[in-house]
């Protein structure tokens, strides 16, 4: 059933869908909140690093150079960039390959415990290390420990041995220090999802009291669109009550901002206008969830209702590098001077922390204050 107010999201300003004909928000009519996206990634919780990536590599082979070159400095007998070419080699050697080794062997470590797998990659590595150990042997990497006796002569087993402990000391060294890096960054995930949660719990309660509001003046007005509005707050909890652990993708947000604006165009009528021209968001990236919604709640209350004629808010959205930027405007009386009624810190404040405790740095809310009009701009990382 079409209800008074829609917007024609067909306009070339309405709210922006995929270019797939299923993925498009609906012309008018109510639409259930999206249901919870479950073809997120699941969080890699096991403690040793990807030894695949680019970024861990670089690690790897920076760490060995510098262990190359503290054991250079250990022999001052020897010539400093003799000794540091002939020790970067055979370090450098068994560092990659033992990082080749993790990189294939890390999905079948990950499944065990942490004790178990730490002692599989003592086993796999002093292996690896016995193994290079020889062939550098073989090849004459070492001369001076290649004896009369061939392989298994002391000199060569010394060599062998030797390489093997120093191995052992920096391999329980990196893999405490792993471990208690992955506790830390555990402890700091689960610290921010406490305060993350505790920010939606907040927001939760004025979001409903501000609907009931709407909903109590239509019961005996308009029993119709009452029903409509508690239909769509019904779907609003449905989706807002959901695990706060998965963010939501940006076309469900959007969703649910379009629902309250429905539930508010019931209280107010043609005094509220809403024009979306978000058709260039990536609609796949990812966003904490009630972050545009309190926006738009905030919009309404503290520009729109103030004003006899009502008024427009207006919802851009463009792409900004790898950065999303969603600017939700309003009107304001003239005669306040730009400045929001009081209560207007909280939504805000909220929105603010949130998306600086998910993404740190890159995540902002700008306010503007241009004359007779109300800006906040919300910038964040476009992550799918």
């Amino acid at each position: 059933m079409s209800k008074p107010g829609a917007i024609d999201l067909a306009t070339p300003t309405a709210l922006a869908a995929e270019p797939a004909p299923a993925e498009a928000p609906p012309a008018a009519g109510r639409k259930a909140a999206p249901e919870p996206d479950t073809a997120a990634a699941p969080r890699d919780e096991f403690f040793l690093p990807d030894f695949c990536a680019a970024r861990s590599v670089l690690a790897v082979v920076l760490v060995a150079e510098l262990l190359a070159v503290a054991l250079a400095l250990a022999r001052p007998g020897a010539p400093f960039l003799t000794e540091l070419a002939r020790v970067s080699l055979i370090v450098q050697w068994l560092a990659l390959t033992s990082a080749g080794i993790l990189c294939f062997a890390r999905p079948a470590l990950a499944r065990l415990s942490v004790p178990a797998a730490s002692a599989a990659v003592f086993v796999l590595l002093a292996l690896n290390t016995a193994l290079i150990s020889g062939v550098a042997l073989a090849l004459g990497a070492n001369a001076a420990a290649r004896g009369a006796g061939g392989f298994f002569s002391a000199p060569n087993w010394s060599f062998v041995l030797r390489n093997e402990g120093i191995c052992l000391i920096v391999t329980a060294l990196l893999l405490r220090y792993f471990f208690v890096a992955h506790q830390w960054r555990r402890h700091v995930r689960a610290e921010a999802r406490s305060r993350i949660d505790a920010l939606q719990a907040r927001i939760r309660p004025h979001f409903l009291f501000n609907s009931m509001n709407t909903i109590a003046s239509l019961t005996r007005t308009n029993p119709a669109r009452a029903e409509e509005a508690v239909e769509d707050l019904a779907d609003l909890f449905r989706a807002t009550l959901r695990d706060s652990d998965s963010p939501l993708r940006l076309k469900e947000e959007l969703e649910l901002a379009r629902i309250y604006q429905r539930i508010e165009e019931a209280r107010l009528g043609d005094r509220l206008r809403v024009r979306w021209n978000v058709a260039e968001l990536p609609m796949k990236c990812r966003i904490p969830g009630l972050t545009i919604q309190p926006l738009l709640e905030n919009a309404i209350y503290h520009g729109i209702e103030p004003l006899d004629a009502g008024g427009t808010v207006t919802i851009e959205g463009r792409v900004d590098g790898n950065d999303v930027v969603i600017t939700v405007a309003n009107p304001v009386a003239e005669d306040s001077g730009g400045s929001p009624r009081p209560g207007n810190r909280l939504a805000l404040e909220n929105v603010r922390q949130r998306l600086a405790l998910a993404y740190g740095g890159r995540g902002a809310v700008e306010v503007r204050r241009p004359p007779g009009a109300y800006e906040v701009t919300v910038r964040f990382p476009r992550e799918e």
